[in-house]
This record gives structure tokens, C-alpha cells and sequence, in this order.
């Protein structure tokens, strides 16, 4: 019985035993070798070992998924390579959809959090109660957004007339003597009430980095534009708004890259029913839910060219920074 437990602990372990014994031995080998080689040799050795973890981790966890993405959203279903993925996405009427409730998130997101939250960081920046008012308008920045959207989902709770609400926004109705609305069923506006929680969400973080944009704009030439003779408004427009373009194009960036990723509102509210899916839902739904892995594969390549021109934008405006500076 003692025999049978050994054998099937070795049986579970002995892989993974073996395995760390033969990394164990190649690192102490190419530490010797780098020890008995040349000084640019050794330099050389050095660093391809302690570049090696990360690279390594690098091509398993991101090089080779996407490679292995792209592979699969070119193959057809009778295994061939083709663009079967890429019609069937933008034919179905269903799919358009789809993109089309994307760029709808994409359009509003990033400019009304951009400007909510650049509003809040002028008018609150030298408001009494600066920091309790700040930290209140960031503060749904530390719920998830499974937890931001199931606290909404409430908010738009619908119930029949007669019925107590316990929804927020249809028991306003009711004390207006207005009719429920079943907010997250109805087309299209369904979309502009999941896109009201991005909103709320992404406003706290535009404003922390505003604020602090603002703050840092030199006071001798805010005081320069007041001695020219200018009003509050042109001094924002013309001092305070070109001092912070590299914030607010870090801001708009960051907020429009979240955005096209957006999966977990439109789960936990909707489901993507009622005509509200998106592109990272659609995904999860054809990969995991109908066995469409191709076609899910074709979704996350479409989404990462989406992405990706506006990273190599945020890129160059980094570098141009930094050139400047």
C-alpha cells in the first residue's frame, strides 16, 4: 500500500520534479560557462540569462497566443486558409451590430468622460471640500466593472405598473407620475444606458490626471494672460488647455483602448441581449458559448486593429515629448 502511494505521487510529480532538476541544470551550466568565458563573452551570457525568464515568459503568455489567434481566424471551417471569418463578421446583420454598438461606445466614451472629468478638475480644483469632492468622483474607480455594472443594473431595475420599484431611476419615474421604463431592453437607447456606467467609471480617472496637469501649469504664465487682459475662459483656452495636451491625449488614448475592450458591463448587465453586444463580448459568445473559435478568433483580430493605431499614436506622441523635453 506504502509502494502504491510513492508510485502514484511519482506519477503526478515526477514531470514536473524532472523538469525543475533540468532547468536547475542548464542554468548551472550556462553560469559556468559565463563564468569561464571572456569578459565580452561573459557580458554577453549574462545578459541573454537574466533577459531569458522574461522573454520566455513573453513568448508564452502573448508572442504565441496571438500568433495562434491570427492562424485560427484565417482558418475556414473545412480547416483551409481563407477569409470565411472576415465575411461571415461583416455580413451578418447581427455581427454589424455588433461593430456598429462598438464605435457607438468608442465615439461617446472617451469624449464625455474626457470632458466630465476635465470639468470636474477646473470647477473642483479650488472648490471648498477639494479632496472629499475629488475623491467621491474617483471613487467608483476601485469597483470592477462586474461590480459597477450589477450595482446599474439595479439602478434600472424595472417593474411592472402597480409593482413597487426598486429600481433608482424608474421609482423617479413613478414620483413623476411618468410610466417604468425597461431601460436595458429597449433598442437602441439600451446602449447609452451601459455606456452612462463606462462613463461613470472612467470620469474619476480624467479628472485625477487633470487635476494634477492643471496644477502643474506655470502660475507666471496664467498671471501674464490676466495681465494681457484676459477673461477665465480664453486663459483656459489658450494657457491652461495647450499646457495639458500631453495629458489629455494620454487621457483619451487610455480611455478609448479600455472602451474597445469593454466585456464586463455588457455581461453583467445584458448578457449582450436586446441588440447591446460589443466586439469582446461577441467574441467571448462565438468562442465559448456557440464553439465558433474561428470566428471568435476572427473578432479578436479585428479588435486589435482597432487597438493598435491608437497605441502607436500614443507612442509617437510619448517620444515627441520627449524629444521636446
Amino acid at each position: 500500500m506504502r509502494n502504491d502511494f510513492w508510485v502514484d505521487l511519482f506519477e503526478k510529480f515526477g514531470v514536473l520534479i524532472f523538469g525543475l532538476v533540468a532547468f536547475a541544470a542548464v542554468v548551472g551550466l550556462v553560469l559556468f560557462l559565463a563564468d569561464r568565458a571572456p569578459k565580452k563573452g561573459r557580458d554577453v551570457i549574462q545578459l541573454l540569462v537574466f533577459l531569458a525568464p522574461a522573454l520566455i515568459l513573453l513568448i508564452v503568455g502573448l508572442v504565441y497566443p496571438a500568433v495562434r489567434t491570427t492562424w485560427m481566424a484565417f482558418t475556414n471551417q473545412d480547416g483551409s486558409i481563407g477569409f470565411d471569418n472576415f465575411i461571415w463578421m461583416f455580413t451578418q446583420p447581427n455581427t454589424l451590430v455588433v461593430l456598429g454598438n462598438t464605435l457607438l461606445w468608442v465615439a461617446l466614451v472617451p469624449l464625455l468622460s474626457t470632458v466630465i472629468g476635465l470639468a470636474y478638475a477646473v470647477f473642483i480644483d479650488r472648490a471648498y471640500g477639494e479632496k472629499t469632492l475629488k475623491s467621491l468622483v474617483f471613487m467608483p474607480m476601485a469597483i470592477s466593472f462586474v461590480g459597477a455594472g450589477i450595482i446599474w443594473r439595479f439602478m434600472y431595475e424595472y417593474r411592472a405598473t402597480g409593482f413597487e420599484q426598486i429600481g433608482l431611476l424608474n421609482q423617479v419615474m413613478v414620483w413623476l407620475g411618468l410610466e417604468p421604463q425597461q431601460w436595458l431592453i429597449n433598442s437602441p437607447w439600451n446602449n447609452v444606458f451601459l455606456i452612462i456606467v463606462m462613463v461613470w467609471i472612467q470620469t474619476g480617472f480624467a479628472m485625477v490626471l487633470f487635476s494634477a496637469a492643471i496644477k502643474a501649469v506655470p502660475a507666471e504664465h496664467l498671471e501674464a494672460a490676466t495681465l494681457d487682459g484676459t477673461n477665465a475662459w480664453q486663459r483656459f483656452l489658450f494657457v491652461t488647455l495647450p499646457s495639458i495636451r500631453g495629458t489629455l491625449v494620454v487621457v483619451v488614448t487610455t480611455i478609448t483602448i479600455a472602451t474597445l475592450k469593454v466585456f464586463d458591463i455588457v455581461r453583467a448587465m445584458t448578457g449582450g441581449q436586446f441588440n447591446t453586444s460589443v466586439i469582446a463580448n461577441e467574441m467571448y459568445t462565438q468562442a465559448f458559448k456557440n464553439g465558433q473559435a474561428e470566428q471568435g478568433a476572427a473578432l479578436a483580430v479585428v479588435l486589435f486593429v482597432m487597438v493598435l493605431p491608437i497605441v502607436i499614436f500614443n507612442v509617437v506622441n510619448m517620444r515627441k515629448q520627449r524629444e521636446v523635453r
